[in-house]
């Protein structure tokens, strides 16, 4: 199987892109792991946590967050524009950019690649591959929504981590599982048990549908 791309840009909500790397690596999977700049600065200001930027040193970083020696980890320079993964012949089944800042988004959408996570989302563009985006801010003005609305035009699927509570969340990572589970859902993984919506409880007279 192709190995998935995981972009990992400067919002908040970092602990979203951890939960999935563990669930991808621990499933087996093949993954490529790329860090904007912005990612590295969230992780130093919000955990106090010194993300190392050369990839050798961050795939161990990773290994020891993550605590799994299972899948196969490849990472790479936030401005590695010769990366494989910034190659259309390079295959993969899919991007996700989890979470995906604003001014990550707006650049993608604007055809500017910066970064590798702006290079290799346009190459998935390009190639019509899955590319499923998590914008990470609220509330959107009209400039957000544009952009947004041009990648889904362009073939990205736009997935912003909203919690639910239909599957009884007891904790906070019960939340996380249910955000990580429901994204990586548009690839057509299944990456952990989730406590999915069967319709009303038994008695209950609530018209809600959730999603």
């Amino acid at each position: 199987m192709a190995p998935v791309v995981l972009a990992i840009s400067g919002a908040s909500a970092q602990p979203l892109a951890q939960r999935a790397l563990q669930l991808l690596l621990g499933g087996g999977e093949e993954v490529e792991v790329v860090m904007s700049r912005g990612a590295i600065a969230v992780w130093q200001a919000e955990l106090g946590i010194q993300v190392p930027g050369q990839p050798e040193a961050q795939e161990q970083f990773w290994r020891d967050r993550t605590a799994t020696d299972r899948g196969t980890l490849r990472c790479h320079r936030w401005n590695d524009q010769a990366s494989a993964i910034a190659s259309g012949s390079y295959r993969t089944r899919g991007m996700v950019i989890l979470p995906a800042s604003m001014g990550t988004v707006g650049r993608i959408a604007s055809g500017v690649a910066l970064d590798l996570v702006e290079r290799a989302a346009d190459v998935h563009l390009k190639e019509n591959r899955p590319l499923v985006i998590c914008p990470r801010e609220t509330p959107w003005n009209l400039v957000h929504l544009r952009n947004l609305t041009a990648l889904a035009e362009a073939g990205a699927r736009i997935a912003p981590p909203v919690p639910a509570w239909y599957h009884q969340p007891r904790t906070i990572e019960d939340m996380v599982d249910f955000l990580v589970v429901r994204i990586f859902d548009l690839l057509g993984d299944e990456l952990a048990p989730l406590q999915r919506w069967q319709g009303p409880l038994r008695g209950s007279d609530s018209p809600a549908h959730p999603a």
